[in-house]
């Protein structure tokens, strides 16, 4: 089911206030660029500079609050950087450690399922220890009380630290499990849009280190997750039609730099 009428205006509306606000606390690179400037114009340099600034806080200031309004009352609780648990038991991290170095010598095909099932059995074994752990960008519980957590992407995020993103993964479900060994946990690195569209997601490095059916969601797969089925489509509608609405303001905005 795509999103409600209801549930639209209220995407269309959060998304209004998180522009809106970045441009209340945007100040403009004051760095001269002379050249720049006479060839392109300061109002689409001061334009690009957003852009760009934009884009290095996307996930926070977009994509999380847009997550957290997608689901809600399809999740029992559903947050945006949340604080995991910091404490793995010794027997976890010698499991996790010994599941990638088989990953990434090739001696063992990525099985998110089976990865978890034995991290399960051992997150109990020996000496607790405290870890440093990356907060989860998206925390949703089920109404089955099973536990999603999503590391949200960049759309091209770097291809050196795929081993760091499965290890941390890993070491999430080992901290939830040392918690509650019974816990069902699911974790997921997301990729908000696939920017090789109409072609497949390319960034197949990920082959051999990723579940790519169970532990990676690109686009639809990500939005539809948390919204339900058609929330993507209908969440690039609520882009547009907010984009529409603030372009008067937008337009405004650069306008002061001409």
């Amino acid at each position: 089911m795509a999103l409600s009428q209801d549930r639209k205006m209220a995407v269309i509306n959060r998304l209004k206030l998180c522009l809106q606000n970045k441009f209340c606390n945007y100040r403009p690179e004051t760095e001269n660029m002379p050249f720049h400037y006479r060839l392109l114009g300061k109002d689409r340099m001061a334009l690009f500079s957003f852009i760009q600034s934009l884009n290095t806080t996307f996930g926070s200031s977009i994509y999380e609050p847009i997550a957290l309004e997608l689901a809600e009352g399809r999740f029992k609780h559903a947050k945006m950087q949340v604080k995991p648990n910091n404490l793995i038991s010794y027997g976890a991290q010698r499991k996790i450690q010994e599941i990638m170095d088989e990953i990434t010598t090739a001696k063992r095909v990525p099985n998110s399922m089976q990865e978890l099932a034995e991290i399960r059995e051992v997150s109990q074994d020996g000496k607790a220890n405290s870890v440093k752990l990356r907060n989860f960008d998206l925390y949703l519980e089920s109404f089955d009380e099973s536990l999603h957590f999503m590391d949200i992407k960049t759309v091209k995020p770097n291809i050196g630290g795929f081993e760091d993103y499965k290890r941390m993964l890993l070491t999430w479900a080992a901290s939830e499990f040392h918690r509650n060994p019974n816990i069902t946990v699911h974790p997921y690195i997301a990729i908000p849009y696939n920017p090789y569209e109409p072609k497949d997601y390319n960034r197949w490095t990920m082959r051999g280190i990723f579940d790519l059916h169970n532990e990676v969601l690109v686009a639809a797969e990500m939005w539809d997750f948390i919204g339900g089925p058609g929330s993507y489509t209908d969440l690039l509608d609520c882009f547009e039609i907010a984009g529409t609405e603030l372009r008067p303001i937008i337009d405004q905005y650069f306008g002061r730099f001409k």
